[in-house]
């Protein structure tokens, strides 16, 4: 049995399941949470909540993951749950919700930033001197994009890239660091300065934590969403140009 035909019996076993489930037996979160956390004690659960399907319930677990369960975590479903009648991805739109945040409450001041243009819009990019995805997204998607300002959190993946957060000491201890991360980004011009004054890369790590940031790059933008990965210049300018 192929891999789709396993995904089809899956899901096809998952709602006969859930099928079977009595009128009266409205399962409570809190028992889903915990019967999902005995069958994968090594997965953290950020929250669990019903679905319009009856019987089966959402479970996002850490870094995002959305997955579906019966009521007693015998089935797991991972894919996508699509409205038939709306035509629309209901896994989609909640990921689309998990991946938003208030712009408002990001501390820029742990940020160095670059305005273009009249800097009307606004986004910020956790990133990593030492990530290729974000050499790409410095040299092929942002140096077509203008009257924006853009902020620039230094987010090294030491685990991956062991120079890296050397690499972020001395761009933030450099004189103009903007100007410093085009140089090396853009341009391959080799880092020389400093790496030991005063940085917020202890404090850029936990926030990165915190909203759930897991790889680089990741964009944020002004309507709070935050889209990984080293996106082209049209879709740069679509989220920028949302609301």
């Amino acid at each position: 049995m192929n891999a789709t035909l396993k995904s089809l019996a899956m899901a096809a076993s998952l709602l006969l399941s859930m099928a079977a489930c009595t009128a009266n037996a409205e399962t409570n979160i809190s028992d889903v949470k915990k019967a999902f956390q005995a069958r994968f004690p090594n997965r953290q659960v950020d929250s669990v909540r019903t679905t319009p399907v009856k019987g089966l319930f959402e479970v996002v677990v850490k870094g995002k993951q959305i997955v579906y369960v019966d009521e007693k975590v015998d089935y797991v479903l991972v894919g996508d749950l699509v409205d038939a009648v709306k035509k629309e991805s209901l896994t989609e739109k909640r990921t689309a919700e998990l991946n938003t945040l208030k712009w408002d409450s990001l501390p820029l001041q742990y940020a160095f930033k670059e305005v273009r243009g009249n800097g009307a819009r606004k986004m910020a990019v956790f990133t990593d001197p030492d990530c290729p995805f974000c050499r790409q997204l410095e040299r092929e998607s942002l140096p077509g994009v203008t009257n924006v300002t853009i902020y620039t959190f230094l987010f090294p993946l030491s685990e991956l890239h062991p120079d890296a957060m050397h690499k972020a000491k001395q761009i933030w201890c450099s004189k103009d660091r903007a100007a410093t991360w085009t140089a090396y980004m853009r341009d391959g011009k080799p880092l020389t300065g400093r790496d030991n004054c005063n940085t917020p890369l202890d404090k850029i790590q936990a926030l990165g934590k915190q909203l759930g940031i897991t790889g680089t790059p990741a964009l944020v933008f002004a309507n709070g969403r935050v889209v990984p990965g080293a996106i082209e210049q049209e879709q740069i300018e679509q989220l920028l140009n949302a609301k």
